[in-house]
């Protein structure tokens, strides 16, 4: 009981580490929020909240290789960590690895099976490369989810596309 205790204060702590910088990315102040996570970095090593932050920042400023590659490391440091895994699979698809990016969805959704941010991560991967019969199902799934709806609005005219012809979809 004494681990769980502790592993719940460090998580605790790595959490308000970052709470800061997380309101500096949603002031949409992304140069100020990877000062903060730096500093939170170089103390903490092991947070993955930070890493996660620094690939949203890095996705915000349209650094895809450096968002994918911080959400890889905070999926390294906390493998059950559902946002860094699909921050991950989204990234990946945005450089170009739609394979990783399928298999890295595919990963999320054994941990997480009734995700539905972990079906729309691997329909827009199936999409990118034009594989209707797998990303239809899964946007279908999504749309079940009780999504946001600017994205449910994006699947549908996704499942529309589909509809209308063959080849590959590109969101975003």
């Amino acid at each position: 009981m004494i681990e769980d205790d502790s592993r719940d204060t460090t998580d605790e702590r790595r959490w308000e580490a970052v709470e800061e910088a997380s309101e500096l990315l949603l002031d949409g102040n992304q140069p100020a929020a990877l000062a903060l996570l730096k500093t939170v970095l170089v103390a903490d090593s092991g947070n993955a909240y930070a890493y996660y932050h620094v690939g949203v920042a890095m996705r915000e400023l349209n650094q895809n290789e450096a968002s994918r590659d911080a959400f890889a490391a905070a999926v390294a440091v906390a493998p059950e960590y559902l946002a860094a895994r699909l921050g991950l699979a989204h990234a990946l698809r945005k450089t170009g690895d739609i394979l990783a990016a399928i298999t890295e969805a595919r990963d999320t959704l054994e941990r997480f099976p009734h995700d539905g941010d972990a079906h729309f991560a691997i329909a827009l991967a199936f999409a990118a490369v034009g594989d209707k019969a797998a990303a239809v199902p899964h946007l279908e799934l999504f749309l079940r989810s009780g999504s946001e709806v600017e994205e449910q609005m994006e699947a549908r005219e996704m499942l529309a596309e589909f509809s209308q012809g063959d080849g590959a979809v590109e969101p975003d």
